[in-house]
């Protein structure tokens, strides 16, 4: 119970934002080419905070360029240090990695694209994404599946939170041949990470005002593994008697997501489920370019798209919808207390939805990433339209 108390402490430092008068030491703004990093740090502007930046792969450096111009017009007080970390693009190395993580270290705070992980095994099971996320234990990935007024889908109004454990479970990469032909891939669950997501989950359902939790599972069928996740999760559900707990197999949450999703409120799962559970969730709100995530250690912040898509093919086409990455910026401007800004930006993303005029083709629309984003600028001002 010990053990459930110092997790508890860490959950809910993970959920409040930085105060007002945390300034960092900033780093330089790198160009899309980056060039050789000088080892002195540029003094920042006065006032302003350090966010570490990863364009990623695919669409990622276009709707990092959207970020920015965003950004500059509404006069956010941030500036990125900007890093390449690609294994496609031969960007990936150890001393990169050691970068980023140097960054983040100054930093605390990341916005990234999605760093694409080649399907090719090259002698190292485990990509440059998941040991970044390992190296600063981003052990909690936070989805936030809301519908957008204006935008009509099958499902309309929906409002909830899907929480993954990425750390362990299927991404663990511990895999090898033991015989030829036959392939073991090792699932790894453990007490202390269970107990932690758990906590998490149910912290956040407590903060954000949250009536349920329910914890995904196929306990039926890996009866050690998921069973001692399953059992983690109510032993913590018994210490919050104010949330209402149910439990759900993962394929039937699958089928409940689809048929009637408005059933579901905070969903904690492990990390392959959560993986697919996302993209699913995504695919009830608009898809892929519509819904921002989070993913959250007990020091370090990450904002990126809830559903992680390179959407390579449309690189260069000026096609790709930026609003997924342009409302977790403005959730990374929550977390960093600039209030204002993130309202502003929020705001005018949503608004530029809500009137219909300007939609990308993922939305049914003809509109290119240029055209929002000009229409987003035009909306950041209050008495826009009054």
């Amino acid at each position: 119970m010990a053990a459930l108390s110092s997790v508890r402490v860490v959950a809910r430092g993970l959920l409040c934002p930085l105060s007002h008068g945390t300034w960092r030491p900033l780093g330089t703004s790198a160009a899309l080419q980056q060039p050789a990093r000088s080892q002195e740090s540029v003094k920042p502007a006065e006032g302003a905070f350090q966010v570490t930046m990863l364009p990623g792969d695919g669409v990622g450096p276009e709707l990092m360029h959207s970020v920015k111009e965003v950004f500059k017009a509404a006069s956010v007080p941030v500036e990125f240090d900007e890093h390449h970390l690609s294994e496609v693009q031969n960007m990936a190395s150890e001393e990169k990695l050691d970068e980023v993580f140097d960054s983040m270290q100054e930093s605390k705070v990341a916005l990234i694209g999605k760093i694409h992980t080649p399907m090719e095994y090259k002698g190292e099971l485990a990509s440059y994404d998941m040991r970044l996320r390992r190296k600063l234990d981003l052990f909690a990935n936070v989805v936030h599946v809301k519908s957008l007024p204006g935008y009509k889908t099958r499902h309309n109004n929906l409002d909830l939170v899907i929480i993954r454990e990425q750390t362990e479970g299927e991404y663990s990469s511990l895999e090898h041949e033991s015989a030829k032909g036959v392939i073991e891939c090792l699932k790894i669950i453990t007490r202390k990470k269970s107990q932690r997501i758990a906590k998490f989950a149910f912290d956040y359902a407590t903060k954000k005002g949250r009536s349920k939790v329910t914890a995904v599972h196929k306990a039926n069928i890996m009866k050690l593994g998921d069973g001692l996740f399953l059992r983690c999760c109510e032993e913590v559900a018994e210490l919050y008697p104010k949330i209402n707990f149910d439990t759900i197999i993962i394929d039937n949450c699958c089928m409940q997501l689809v048929q009637n999703p408005y059933q579901f409120d905070v969903l904690v799962m492990p990390n392959l489920y959560g993986n697919i559970v996302d993209n699913l969730a995504a695919g009830l709100v608009g898809g892929a370019g519509v819904v921002p995530g989070e993913s959250y250690s007990a020091e370090y912040a990450v904002f990126e798209t809830g559903a992680r898509h390179p959407f390579a093919q449309a690189v260069g086409r000026n096609i790709a919808n930026p609003t997924a990455m342009l409302l977790s910026a403005a959730n990374m401007l929550h977390h960093l207390n600039l209030e204002y800004y993130s309202n502003v930006i929020s705001d005018a993303v949503k608004k530029v939805i809500k009137v219909g005029k300007v939609r990308t083709r993922d939305m049914g629309g003809y509109s290119t990433t240029s055209d929002f984003v000009k229409s987003v600028i035009d909306h950041l001002h209050p008495h826009y339209g009054a």
